[in-house]
């Protein structure tokens, strides 16, 4: 499983790949670029890759400071029966590889930490 290897306000890095725009790291994939560029443009077709193969948790990085995306992304998650934490995307990448090293079937929808 790839994890994050740093990150700054206007990238992310996953293994040896240095991203400048949001991804999503599912199923041990990156896809990039991905998603809005603000939590609050986030909708429940930027997550079909997760509703499609819900993992154990998705993690959500929610740029600079931690915000909740639109109640309809959440409850779709709900209803995949995914649990969710939102953080800010530095903490975010963090918890990411706590809960991927710790075993657990995890994903994480990252936006830039200075979004």
């Amino acid at each position: 499983m790839p994890l994050f290897r740093g990150y700054g306000d206007d990238y992310l890095q996953v293994g040896d790949g240095i991203y400048r725009s949001g991804l999503i790291l599912h199923d041990g994939k990156v896809s990039a670029p991905w998603g809005p560029e603000r939590v609050d443009g986030l909708t429940v077709a930027h997550l079909k890759p997760v509703l499609d193969a819900p993992p154990e948790v998705l993690i959500i990085g929610t740029g600079r400071i931690t915000r909740f995306p639109p109640e309809a992304v959440l409850d779709a998650l709900q209803d995949a029966h995914v649990g969710y934490e939102c953080m800010d995307s530095r903490s975010a990448a963090r918890t990411y590889n706590i809960l991927v090293t710790e075993g657990r079937t995890t994903s994480a929808a990252m936006l830039l930490p200075a979004a």
